[in-house]
């Protein structure tokens, strides 16, 4: 069915994806749960980082859905040597996890990762994420966003926590734009809470990504806790 629509809808340009994961049969389902979707395409697999660099060099996927524990070379360091071998704005990495607090997530963030999702995510769940990674719209939860942002900055020293200047390129409008994308709100829910509409917000993120030089939602993320203008929650500890 996905072929057939395609091929009558010669207008849809599927977003090409490679998997990576070293579990043949986790690899297996995701396939299954991605080709039945008509604008979504499975391009190539990968059971290593090692093995995922080298094909995302020859498929130039447009997205990766990346384990982060893998044999020879992680998840992360082939986020990395993927990231920047990419073309701009050509290839997103999702980065998939067992668990939420994986102590390796917020390196994999730093890495050039897109968004991130648990490997017991519903095949819906798994299909969405994709999508809005893809487009840039949406990359993480709110709270496991914020979660991840907090333990990275809690892990950093505290001279590197905050960079005010990187805020005074931006109006006041895009620094409240900026605070929202911090707090993983979707562009829908932006319009929302500034009462304007979705294109102007996307004009805003637009315009923050060139002044910040982020490279997607990630990085905006990032930005909005490095220059102080959303600050870490303080760590509970567990009695």
């Amino acid at each position: 069915m996905t072929a057939h629509y395609v091929a009558t809808h010669p207008q849809i340009q599927p977003t090409r994806l490679l998997l990576v994961d070293d579990q043949a049969l986790l690899r297996r389902s995701l396939r299954i749960a991605i080709d039945r979707e008509y604008d979504l395409t499975v391009v190539g697999e990968a059971g290593t980082g090692a093995e995922a660099i080298a094909a995302a060099r020859v498929l130039r996927p447009d997205l990766v859905l990346m384990d982060i524990r893998m044999p020879e070379i992680d998840g992360i360091e082939a986020t990395r040597q993927i990231i920047d071998d990419a073309a701009p704005d050509h290839t997103r990495i999702l980065i998939l996890s067992m668990f939420e607090l994986d102590e390796y997530l917020y390196e994999a963030l730093r890495a050039g990762a897109s968004g991130f999702l648990l490997k017991d995510a519903r095949p819906e769940e798994l299909v969405d994420a994709i999508r809005r990674v893809a487009t840039g719209e949406s990359l993480f939860a709110p709270t496991i966003l914020t979660t991840l942002v907090e333990y990275y900055l809690g892990h950093r020293a505290v001279t590197e926590k905050t960079d005010p200047a990187r805020l005074s390129r931006l109006t006041t409008r895009e620094k409240e734009v900026l605070a929202l994308v911090g707090k993983g709100l979707p562009n829908d829910d932006i319009s929302a809470t500034l009462t304007v509409s979705r294109n102007t917000v996307k004009t805003h993120i637009s315009s923050l990504l060139a002044k910040l030089a982020a490279r997607d939602r990630a990085q905006l993320v990032i930005a909005a806790y490095e220059s102080g203008l959303l600050v870490p929650a303080p760590h509970k500890t567990q009695s």
